[in-house]
């Protein structure tokens, strides 16, 4: 029996993995495999590097102590949106062999076509990430136009809590308390 692993994400912390995780129970029920651990990362963008999602991380590293033959996602949006990052884990994973399914592209790597179709697959969702950050450009850009601020605010004419604290001799943990009770709006100088 094939002992297979689950990787669950949804992009935001009002979203769920239960759908993803139900779903895919009941596929490796029908395919013979016995899921051995679940993998969540919850709230978190799949343009985030191995490094900015926890729980991928400890799947890769799993991975490579082989504790699994089989990697179920949901989705090849699921593992994430960069080309080159998901050509990586495929090859990760095939050199130390261990499969990968893929619910909703009907994916499955342990046939060659099924290893060509995820390469496509990535270059579309790579493609989608760079068309989300293009209209996020552009509504910066228009933003801008319409005379909108963007950013940091510059700073006031207030004094920072540091240069105040150099100039009476105390620690700025000083300045801030004594600070606080008095309006934002009211200049220190």
């Amino acid at each position: 029996m094939k002992r297979a692993v689950l990787y669950l994400r949804v992009s935001t912390t009002e979203q769920t993995t239960a759908n993803q995780e139900r779903e895919l129970r009941e596929i490796a029920a029908r395919m013979g495999c016995e899921v051995v651990r679940v993998y969540r990362d919850h709230g978190i963008s799949g343009a985030k590097g191995r490094d900015g999602r926890p729980e991928f991380d400890r799947l890769c590293r799993d991975a490579a102590k082989r504790q699994f033959d089989l990697v179920m996602a949901w989705s090849v949006d699921r593992l994430g949106r960069s080309l080159q990052d998901l050509v990586g884990f495929l090859s990760e994973l095939h050199a130390l062999k261990i499969d990968l399914f893929l619910h909703q592209q009907g994916l499955d790597t342990m046939t060659p076509a099924g290893k060509a179709m995820f390469q496509m697959l990535g270059v579309f969702a790579e493609f989608e990430r760079s068309i989300i950050q293009e209209r996020v450009r552009a509504g910066l850009k228009r933003a801008r136009s319409e005379g909108k601020r963007l950013g940091r605010p510059p700073p006031g004419r207030t004094e920072g809590v540091r240069r105040i604290a150099t100039r009476f001799g105390v620690d700025p943990s000083t300045v801030q308390r004594i600070s606080r009770p008095f309006d934002a709006s009211v200049s220190v100088a």
